[in-house]
């Protein structure tokens, strides 16, 4: 056998720090080496390394949302005696019931075609839902090719969501925060691959790794519609269920039927919400964004 020492004298693996607790070590696996191979053989797999979602909260970018912006755009974030909002914390308490008996948090909003106010709907439900204290709600603008929701909340020089997709840049780069209790991953560019960038392993690999870092009770997805391409479906896997927005004015019977065989067996429909409903005063209760 050889004489040489390199073995003995190599230092042993340094443990992993984690971010969110500075000066916390991971307890050290056992180490020995093959002396053919010279590779490290471990005895015990590594612990994962610990993150704390409240710290990875406070990191985030806290952003500040103009009031008479988001009222212009039939948007509340604030409790008030409108119709509409009293319209979305039903819609709220009804999408956390359906979420808590089936354990889910992962939903998609989508509608059949353009124009039917998805985007609007998960916006006032993002903001209901952060109005409860102490929770986590996620809204995220995966509607890659048409991004809408930085305009509807009136922030501009927004990141493209696209480099935290991929991997090129960590969540507290893009993500933002509006108060205490609601994460944006809003997105500035406009993707032309949409479809092939959530097909990426690497977008399901960032949002599993969003749901560990941030621990959301909920995540809203604002989608493209459903039936104007198949960025709904690519992206399914990282779903629990959708909510289908459909539009008063223009969404037909067959477009409900279509979204509903487009689903079947890959998608459960958690509700249909009707956008630019009339109530007996004649009223309306929506508005046309997204």
């Amino acid at each position: 056998m050889s004489s040489d020492t390199s073995d003995r004298n190599r230092p042993p693996r340094g443990a992993a720090i984690s971010l969110f607790r500075p000066g916390q070590t991971l307890p050290q696996a056992p180490i020995t080496y093959d002396l053919a191979t010279g590779r490290e053989i471990f005895s015990a797999p590594l612990p994962p390394v610990l993150i704390n979602p409240a710290k990875v909260w406070e990191s985030l970018t806290p952003v500040t949302l103009a009031a008479d912006h988001l009222i212009g755009n039939g948007l509340f974030p604030q409790s008030s005696e409108e119709p509409a909002a009293a319209a979305f914390d039903m819609l709220r308490t009804r999408v956390l019931q359906g979420l808590a008996e089936k354990r889910w948090k992962r939903i998609g909003v989508t509608s059949p075609t353009h124009g039917c106010g998805k985007s609007f709907v998960a916006t006032n439900l993002a903001l209901s839902l952060a109005r409860r204290p102490s929770s986590r709600t996620v809204l995220l603008d995966l509607d890659l090719r048409r991004p809408q929701l930085a305009e509807l909340l009136g922030l501009r020089e927004v990141p493209a969501l696209e480099d935290f997709l991929n991997g090129e840049q960590p969540l507290e780069s893009i993500f933002r925060r509006f108060g205490r209790t609601l994460a944006l991953g809003l997105n500035g560019t406009p993707v032309a691959g949409a479809a092939e960038a959530l097909h990426n392993p690497e977008t399901a690999a960032s949002l599993e790794a969003m749901l560990e870092q941030l621990d959301p009770e909920i995540v809203l997805h604002d989608l493209p519609p459903a039936l104007a391409s198949d960025d709904v479906l690519a992206l399914a896997p990282a779903l629990d269920a959708v909510l289908l927005v459909t539009d008063g004015t223009q969404s037909t019977p067959e477009d409900i039927r279509a979204c509903e065989r487009l689903f079947a067996g890959r998608l459960p429909i958690l509700g249909v919400v009707l956008n630019r409903a009339q109530d007996a005063g004649a009223r309306r209760h929506g508005y046309g964004r997204g």
